[in-house]
């Protein structure tokens, strides 16, 4: 079992950053691939970025390529979302996801793969 915690989300103005934090409970972080996704009011969640194990494998959704930057520290069982150049398209409700993968370059870009997620951080960009 696996508890992840968004935490970073707030109210910006076009063209501003934010880093968003995942923390997660438990002793085996480093056997999950993780992913951050969205969903903006009626429309349906959306993958962002992936992370592989160990991190040396990402993946971005063209939405996010270029403005923003996945990564995570292992040691201290925490996936980061770095968002720059911020759009108002950008506003969504923003989690975070835990994959159990045996491949360890394995990225998945479907939510359905993924077996445990977070309550989600807000984020709304203003223009």
């Amino acid at each position: 079992q696996v508890q992840l915690v968004e935490s970073g989300g707030g109210s910006v103005q076009a063209g501003d950053s934010l880093r968003l934090s995942c923390a997660a409970s438990g002793r085996t972080f480093s056997s999950y691939a993780m992913g951050w996704f969205r969903q903006a009011p009626g429309k349906e969640r959306e993958f962002v970025a992936g992370i592989s194990r160990s991190g040396g494998n990402t993946y971005y959704a063209d939405s996010g390529k270029g403005r923003f930057t996945i990564s995570r520290d292992n040691a201290k069982n925490t996936v980061y979302l770095q968002m720059s150049s911020l759009k108002p398209e950008d506003t969504a409700i923003y989690y975070c996801a835990a994959d159990f993968v045996y491949n360890s370059r394995k990225i998945a870009a479907m939510s359905s793969e993924y077996d445990y997620w977070g309550q989600g951080t807000q984020v709304t960009v203003s223009s």
